[in-house]
């Protein structure tokens, strides 16, 4: 790179200006390396316990929104963050498509159920900004529909956050040749191909809708009390550490660790007699 493009990026990023597209690609040229990226998420894996505990025991109430472009990777990184959580305090919430009864309720009706109670993290996988993003570009809701959804969201938002919830939003921004790619993928892997609908094939044609969408969501909804943050997705292994360490900063927390316990001897009881082996119903030992 040049001294004029090095000097008129640090430039951009030192006014807060928009780099340009492929700018993050550039930067991360070289792949991260296998060993350094499950160190670094064998801690977070470590640290995300200890938040969980601390959660739990300040009674907080957590919320984290994950939205972005098909294939962007948001699966992966809440697979990744729960992977070792206690499911029974930190839940992932991925609502199907809207009943007949749910269409006719208040939008937000239908998200307030999953909300989080003391002592609970709560993970949308999208939420209620399906509105502003699918439903307005498929044609799913009217413009009055959508308008409304922009005078609701802020103060929805606002009012959970004043009631005590800590909202987190997250946005996984992924390139049109990084979508393409894993959609590709998605069709050649048996195992990944229920997660390519008619939907997500029909996006591909309205990139640039998604885009408009997506700007004009971040102009009425970037607020000041629940911030978007943007994850750069292209990376997906660079996307999940980013986002976990960033979460980690946004909840101060200690560390509740409780000390080793000592496990004594097993009481033996000779008295129990176990019942005949074939009254029961074993399965086949084929391995």
């Amino acid at each position: 790179m040049s001294k004029d493009k090095k000097d008129k990026k640090h430039h951009q990023k030192k006014n807060g200006e928009k780099l340009e597209s492929g700018d993050i690609l550039k930067e991360h040229k070289e792949k991260l390396d296998k060993k350094f990226y499950e160190k670094e998420l064998e801690k977070f894996d470590v640290e995300l316990v200890k938040l969980q505990e601390w959660i739990k025991f300040k009674k907080l109430k957590v919320v984290l929104i994950f939205e972005g472009r098909d294939a962007a990777g948001k699966g992966g990184v809440i697979k990744t963050i729960t992977e070792f959580l206690n499911p029974r305090s930190c839940r992932v919430v991925a609502l199907g498509v809207p009943t007949e009864k749910e269409k006719t309720q208040w939008y937000f009706q239908r998200y307030v159920p999953h909300l989080p109670a003391a002592g609970e993290m709560v993970i949308f996988d999208r939420s209620w900004y399906n509105r502003a993003g699918v439903e307005k570009v498929m044609g799913f809701c009217t413009e009055e529909d959508y308008l409304e959804f922009f005078r609701t969201c802020p103060e929805f938002e606002r009012m959970l956050v004043r009631s005590g919830i800590i909202l987190i939003k997250y946005w996984f921004s992924v390139s049109d040749h990084e979508q393409e790619k894993r959609f590709q993928d998605r069709l050649e892997d048996p195992t990944k191909r229920w997660k390519l609908s008619p939907m997500d094939v029909e996006s591909r044609n309205r990139w640039v809708e998604y885009s408009k969408a997506k700007d004009e969501m971040f102009a009425h909804c970037d607020i000041k009390q629940a911030p978007w943050w943007v994850v750069h997705a292209d990376d997906k292994k660079r996307a999940r550490l980013n986002c976990i360490h960033h979460l980690l900063k946004m909840i101060p927390y200690e560390d509740l660790t409780p000390e080793p316990i000592k496990l004594k001897p097993r009481k033996v009881d000779n008295t129990y007699v176990r019942p005949p082996i074939s009254d029961q119903n074993f399965v086949p030992e084929v391995y």
